[in-house]
């Protein structure tokens, strides 16, 4: 489900994520990183959330740039209740607060974890701007790296323990970053069309493989086709869809890429549901 500019889904995302729990550090440098990177072209996605989430949400909307929340949630329980204000401005300039859940679902604690697939899931890329060791933005991290998307964290101050996670990430193979500029040109370098190989052999237990959600995966092409496409070609809301392409990704049947998604793998006895000439 969908409140502000459901076009707002297809512009380039960087998710920016941190702890409830920030310094002034991660405060000042959150900040600083959502402005750069509405500079460099992104919109920033988020959670929503207390600390640095709002932070970068704010930020974005200072510098006039366009922010997506992601809320674990249904849509008429905003949470935090303090945030519902910024929720509103988010919409009011262009941006949009989205759910997969029911507008009247409660803010469950099992919900938070899964809804960070999710922010991975439409960015390029994942900042963790200040983070302990038990913060949920690893779990975002966590994400990121199974559907393929970049990590990237700032370092902090040693004896910290608020970069203890994100010294944690940078041990585990996550870019270190000091600028947006880093972020904005290792992505620049590795946001290229994905070449598909039409010729790719597939194998007999592929092609026998039980299709998820085989009436949104019929619908994305060898050629990139964006969100909004495959949606209409389903017959289904937006929002479900994204859900269900996030998933796809993961399982690997297609790839993002910039204005969509494109198959890389098929199975023999797959049929488009609807043809545009």
């Amino acid at each position: 489900m969908v409140q502000g500019d459901v076009g707002a889904l297809q512009l380039p995302q960087i998710a920016m994520v941190g702890s409830r729990q920030f310094s002034h550090y991660g405060e000042q440098w959150g900040s600083y990183f959502a402005s750069g990177l509405v500079h460099c072209g992104f919109a920033i996605t988020s959670g929503l959330a207390i600390g640095i989430d709002g932070i970068c949400h704010r930020a974005t909307l200072e510098a006039e740039g366009v922010t997506i929340a992601v809320l674990g949630s249904g849509l008429a329980n905003i949470y935090p209740r303090r945030h519902r204000r910024l929720a509103e401005q988010i919409i009011e300039q262009g941006g949009a607060v989205i759910s997969e859940h029911l507008a009247t679902d409660l803010p469950l604690a099992a919900h938070f974890p899964r809804r960070n697939r999710i922010i991975s899931g439409l960015s390029a890329g994942v900042v963790v701007i200040e983070a302990s060791l038990r913060s949920g933005s690893l779990i975002t991290a966590r994400y990121a790296l199974e559907q393929g998307r970049e990590v990237f964290a700032l370092p902090g101050a040693l004896g910290n323990p608020m970069s203890e996670g994100t010294h944690w990430l940078i041990q585990q193979g996550a870019s270190l970053v000091t600028g947006p500029k880093d972020i904005a040109e290792q992505l620049g370098s590795g946001l290229q069309w994905l070449s598909v190989s039409e010729n790719r052999t597939i194998s007999a237990s592929e092609a026998e493989v039980e299709l998820p959600f085989a009436d949104v995966l019929a619908n994305v092409g060898d050629e990139v086709t964006p969100v909004d496409v495959v949606a209409e070609r389903a017959g289904q809301p937006v929002p479900e869809v994204v859900i269900k392409l996030l998933d796809l990704e993961l399982a690997g049947w297609i790839a993002a890429v910039p204005g969509g998604y494109v198959r890389i793998r098929r199975a023999c006895h797959v049929r488009r549901t609807h043809v545009f000439v």
